[in-house]
């Protein structure tokens, strides 16, 4: 359920040999973020986070881009096997969505959305959708090593 105009979006779609349910497993773990970060920012979750994200819940993360800070994201869109998103101070939303090919193989969908953003021309003019997409391919990757393995 993408907000932005297309324009604004980044995404990248892998095919995921194990069932959606699994692989959105993966996703809803806060604790497993870390695994499958592509950008390799995400260095831990907070203990005050829950152990299965839902919609409305709020998770904590340590992050390092450069030098170490915190971040709080919300997850926003949720559909139990399908579809999660989260967004944080920012606004900007990551979202996965998952779309059984059949019995034991899923379409993983990963998206940047910078159009909801509160300032989404500074996301464009630092470069965020370039970057991201070539973290989206290699977060892609990970997930399908996580949940293959």
């Amino acid at each position: 359920m993408a907000t932005g105009s297309n324009e604004q979006i980044v995404s990248g779609e892998r095919t995921i040999n194990a069932p959606a349910q699994e692989i959105f497993d993966i996703l809803a773990d806060p604790a497993r973020h870390q695994e499958f970060d592509g950008e390799e920012t995400v260095q831990g979750v907070r203990k005050s986070s829950p152990k299965r994200l839902s919609l409305g819940a709020k998770f904590a993360m340590d992050m390092k881009l450069g030098v170490p800070y915190l971040i709080t994201n919300e997850v926003v869109e949720f559909e139990e096997g399908r579809l999660i998103a989260w967004r944080h101070f920012g606004h900007h939303i990551w979202r996965y969505e998952l779309e059984p090919v059949d019995d034991s193989t899923t379409k993983v969908t990963e998206s940047f959305d910078w159009g909801s953003a509160r300032i989404p021309k500074m996301y464009e003019l630092v470069g965020y959708p370039a970057k991201h997409k070539v973290g989206i391919a290699k977060s892609l990757e990970r997930l399908d090593e996580l949940a293959t393995s």
